[in-house]
């Protein structure tokens, strides 16, 4: 199987797995690394995100419209980050709108012409591990810590762009756990049709990581959450 994957595979300790994912379950099954270049990850983001922001827009209050529409408007236009494409995205005009779904179609048949190269796409399904929930900020004020960096709250969607975003098939596996117990996972993503293959893929993945195991209890967590 021919194998496209994503550098840093999921951020902090998960790296050792990611370590013996590459040198373990895919190189005893024959499958092979792939080192030609990825579409536009950043771009498809931002394409999914304004998207997705323009539909979510409907629901927005009238307070709500008055603060995105300002923070639209403060917006540089060298602006390109995530947290960016939210505001853009809900202030979008309607021809803004179906250009933006004209760049979809462009984006699709580059990632579809990947899959001519490859069987799967490797990723994670979140660039950390599991994460208190924290209600105490709207979201937009809210921040992550990855590896010593805040990271706004919104910025880890970039991992379901490409299948949500694109139309292909996506699963997502177990494949261990962090030291102090919290679960670590991959994300396989495959060519427009091709379930079966990703499917197939996390089934060869199972059988050197074992799947599934219950829930184990998080050190230092006394309620048990994960």
């Amino acid at each position: 199987m021919r194998l496209l994957q994503f550098a840093n595979l999921i951020r902090g300790r998960a790296d050792e797995v990611s370590g013996s994912v590459r040198t373990g379950a895919f190189s005893r099954r024959g499958a092979v690394g792939q080192s030609q270049p990825a579409p536009d990850l950043a771009r498809t983001t931002r394409n999914y995100v304004e998207l997705l922001a323009a539909f979510s827009s409907a629901e927005l209050s009238p307070d709500d419209r008055v603060h995105v529409e300002a923070a639209a408007q403060a917006l540089s236009p060298d602006d390109l980050s995530i947290s960016a494409a939210w505001p853009r995205g809900q202030t979008m005009s309607h021809p803004a709108w179906v250009k933006t779904g004209w760049i979809r179609n462009g984006l699709r048949v580059r990632w579809q012409a990947l899959f001519q190269d490859v069987d799967a796409v490797l990723c994670p399904p979140m660039p950390m591990l599991a994460y208190p929930h924290d209600h105490s900020l709207p979201k937009y004020a809210r921040h992550f810590d990855i590896d010593g960096k805040k990271v706004p709250y919104g910025d880890p969607i970039v991992w379901a762009s490409i299948a949500t975003s694109i139309g292909l098939p996506a699963t997502t596996m177990p494949i261990g756990h962090s030291d102090n117990g919290l679960p670590i996972g991959v994300q396989i993503i495959g060519g427009f049709l091709e379930d079966r293959t990703t499917i197939a893929f996390a089934g060869l993945v199972e059988g050197q990581f074992g799947g599934f195991t219950p829930e184990q209890r998080a050190k230092g967590d006394r309620a048990g959450r994960r």
